[in-house]
């Protein structure tokens, strides 16, 4: 299973923006973990800070499921929202914090309802979950 992992506005920074919320790992190191251990699976990875971007990524339609953390996205993009909207394939959306219990505005999801399950809260080992998830 070819399997695309897009994250959102400064996702990129992992490893070292506020590791009190969202660890210290990178998401290359912690890429080439999943890789490892999802061998037989085909993991890409896609970064993006500007939404049309990760819109016109997703539309590639070159993957068979999608992990997507959208980021500050989450809480207001439509476009994102009706793009995903728009695709029949498996999708989870991840969350590394619990953004339930963060400020006010993020614990709303414009996304969540476009996408088959919503994982929040289980730090790194969220992207994981959602692995493991599609492939089963």
């Amino acid at each position: 299973m070819k399997i695309l992992i897009i994250n959102g506005p400064n996702l990129n920074l992992l490893g070292t923006r506020e590791p009190e919320i969202y660890g210290n790992v990178s998401m290359e190191d912690y890429l080439s973990q999943l890789k490892t251990e999802f061998s037989s699976q085909i993991l890409n990875h896609y970064q993006s800070n500007i939404e049309g971007e990760i819109i016109n990524r997703i539309q590639e339609d070159d993957f068979d499921a999608l992990i997507i953390n959208p980021g500050a996205f989450t809480h207001y993009s439509y476009a994102i929202a009706d793009c995903l909207k728009n695709i029949s394939k498996p999708k989870i959306e991840v969350h590394i914090s619990n953004i339930y219990k963060r400020e006010e505005f993020r614990q709303k999801s414009v996304t969540a309802a476009n996408t088959d399950g919503v994982l929040s809260g289980f730090g790194m080992n969220g992207y994981r979950l959602a692995v493991l998830s599609l492939i089963s």
